[in-house]
């Protein structure tokens, strides 16, 4: 079985798994960073959502091999003490119900307010778009983007 080098959360890891083995798994079954959530499977739902190289990705489409030399960050490496301005915007407008897409939805969104730090309603509609949540919580969801990007600026 090959073995694959991989930053994620600024720590060096070297795994054993298939090359077509999706990234999703890898932080899950070898590294125990359970925070990313698997939904689909199919990279419709947005639950696996981590940053490469800054970029929200589906860790579900990303295999172990492609994702060697990248910089992977997951939820548990967003901030060290659950404070990143997101996490914050979430807790304060509370956000999460059953919570289980909330790790992909903070993902996206951070990565989201990364490249666009005072965006309007639309533009943030259209960022979060992609990340479906079973229990519609997508006012509250866009709300705290919104309260994210105030603490952010």
């Amino acid at each position: 079985m090959p073995t694959f080098n991989l930053t994620i959360n600024n720590k060096k890891h070297t795994v054993e798994a298939a090359m077509d083995t999706p990234l999703l798994w890898v932080l899950r079954d070898h590294i125990n960073l359970v925070g990313t959530k698997y939904g689909c499977g199919i990279g419709q739902c947005g639950a696996c959502t981590v940053h490469v190289n800054g970029t929200a990705t589906r860790s579900c489409l990303l295999q172990v091999s492609q994702a060697e030399g990248m910089k992977i960050t997951t939820i548990e490496g967003l901030s060290e003490d659950g404070k990143h301005p997101v996490q914050e915007a979430w807790k304060d407008i509370d956000v999460p119900q059953c919570g289980y897409c909330q790790s992909g939805q903070i993902m996206t969104a951070s990565a989201f307010l990364e490249n666009n730090p005072a965006p309007n309603e639309s533009e943030i509609r259209n960022a979060m778009h992609g990340n479906i949540c079973r229990c519609a919580s997508y006012n509250s969801i866009e709300k705290a983007v919104k309260v994210a990007a105030e603490k952010l600026s």
